[in-house]
């Protein structure tokens, strides 16, 4: 089996053709490993309350954006050409929905309460339970069973789906790839107009510098280029 794509433009017998663009994984990989930074700091006990705020919105912000595009092209995919790709995508799907649960608590908690402490460490572990996840049911099964252009491609789809997709968590709405297509671009629009209001920020380097959390949170969005696939 194929992953689902859209098909190419006719490219002649080329057969080592390639396209332009980073594997899926690699990208998966590198946001991962950010958010777990984020996450780090967030729980840290030395942040302050302003800046355990800020580095909530980003969390949620890069989560949200990061589970929309999985929904769309990474879970797709998986059910395609893993061989239980079906159940390991129902699994994680579920699990995803109850992390949005725990985003959406956190920003509607108060930072400098005891509540907003056990959120943070509720979403941090969500967090280490998705990685693993993906890290272990989900990327070797992906990796053998899709090419190398593929995997591209499907990289491809995933930025493009990112810079539309919602900054605030939406537990409410459906959750399937075909739904996620077609509703998350038009939720991104109104999350956009509200970040941009009040000022939001939304990602990594959207936050105030310091030095503790420069060491440990990189810039996400460094080759986040829209390309034809």
């Amino acid at each position: 089996m194929t992953v689902p794509l859209p098909p190419l433009p006719p490219i002649g017998d080329d057969e080592s053709y390639r396209p332009g663009g980073r594997s899926v994984l690699d990208i998966l990989t590198e946001e991962h490993e950010q958010i777990v930074a984020l996450c780090r700091e967030l729980t840290d006990a030395g942040t302050s309350v302003e800046r355990r705020r800020e580095v909530a919105e980003v969390v949620a912000a890069t989560l949200t954006r990061h589970l929309s595009a999985e929904q769309q092209y990474l879970h797709p995919a998986v059910r395609a050409v893993v061989g239980d790709g079906a159940a390991v995508v129902d699994r994680q799907a579920g699990a995803d929905r109850a992390m949005e649960d725990a985003l959406q608590e956190l920003l509607d908690s108060d930072p400098d309460e005891l509540e907003f402490g056990r959120l943070a460490e509720r979403v941090a572990g969500e967090v280490h339970r998705h990685v693993t996840a993906a890290t272990q049911d989900i990327f070797p099964g992906l990796r053998a069973g899709a090419s190398e252009a593929e995997l591209i491609r499907l990289g491809n789809r995933v930025e493009i789906a990112e810079e539309a997709a919602p900054t605030r968590p939406h537990p409410d709405v459906p959750n399937s790839p075909h739904w996620n297509k077609l509703v998350d671009p038009a939720l991104g629009v109104v999350d956009k107009v509200r970040d941009a209001v009040t000022g939001r920020p939304t990602y990594a380097e959207d936050l105030a510098d310091d030095d503790a959390s420069e060491s440990t949170v990189t810039d996400g969005r460094s080759e986040r280029n829209l390309r034809t696939t």
